[in-house]
């Protein structure tokens, strides 16, 4: 009895589609992907163990490192009410150019008689390590240090636009002597900010 023969079906898969969707994931992500900004102080954080994400707004980062401390809050509609704040405690005008710049600014550490230098600089100028000295921490007479005024004035700019209490972290360097962390958080306290959070960076086997 002769064998039926089967016909033979090609194999080929058309991966047309399958590239597109590719393509379109990956241009996506590229699209929405947000890049890491430099940091003018880069710090070495300690290892933990704790995994908490914090909030993506109205919180205040203080990067503590090299006997220096740096400033930065998100938001651009915090920051111009900021430096307006600032600038009438201190006396010191800035034009809509240089409030637009400061708007852009991820962090900053200089006296407020130096801002507008740095505001000036481009970013990768002013982001370069060692230029900028830190934000002053040491109160003169009876007026409260720089720090302690741009943490006060954050905090005011982020409720009158946001309702909201603004939160703090302590971003510090592993190496960092303690009596410079300890003058951070004398700060906070005197403005009753007994919560914030301390970020670290996980531990190698935790990964």
């Amino acid at each position: 009895m002769p064998r039926i023969k089967i016909g033979r079906k090609s194999t080929a898969i058309d991966m047309t589609a399958m590239c597109d969707v590719a393509f379109l994931l990956l241009t996506f992500f590229i699209l929405t992907a947000t890049a890491r900004q430099p940091e003018p102080l880069p710090v070495d954080t300690p290892a933990s163990t704790v995994k908490i994400k914090l909030p993506d707004t109205d919180i205040a980062t203080l990067t503590i490192g090299q006997g220096k401390v740096f400033f930065g809050i998100p938001g651009q509609d915090i920051r111009r009410s900021l430096l307006e704040k600032m600038s009438q405690v201190y006396g010191v005008q800035f034009s809509d150019e240089e409030k637009k710049r400061f708007m852009v600014m991820e962090s900053f550490g200089v006296p407020f008689g130096n801002l507008k230098q740095i505001i000036a600089m481009k970013g990768e100028e002013r982001n370069k390590e060692n230029l900028q000295p830190g934000i002053p921490t040491d109160s003169v007479g009876v007026r409260p240090s720089e720090l302690h005024q741009w943490i006060y004035q954050a905090r005011l700019a982020t409720k009158e636009l946001h309702n909201a209490d603004m939160r703090v972290s302590i971003k510090g360097d592993s190496k960092e002597q303690y009596p410079e962390i300890k003058k951070v958080i004398n700060i906070l306290q005197d403005q009753n900010v007994n919560k914030f959070s301390l970020i670290t960076s996980l531990r190698g086997e935790d990964q």
